[in-house]
């Protein structure tokens, strides 16, 4: 897909139509990278930035527990030599 760069203000800028801000799930603040090729524009939040905060909810709740009582798979038992 093919954009103009625009002026906007004192500075220029680049419309992002609004169908590729919702594929790339862009929004709010990003960080801009300049490459050889152009010009990188990616998401500063991290994918794993509230896990620290989930961790601790599930702990405060009490559901951090492990799924099942013995999680040793067949492979574990029969296989693995220690």
């Amino acid at each position: 897909m093919k954009a103009q760069i625009i002026q906007i203000g004192n500075s220029q800028g680049v419309r992002i139509p609004k169908v590729i801000l919702e594929e790339s799930k862009l929004a709010g603040e990003v960080e801009l990278e300049v490459h050889k090729d152009g010009i990188l524009i990616r998401s500063t939040q991290k994918p794993r930035a509230d896990w620290d905060v989930m961790f601790k909810a599930l702990a405060d709740s009490e559901d951090d527990h492990l799924l099942e009582s013995n999680p040793a798979t067949i492979f574990e038992k029969k296989e693995w030599q220690w």
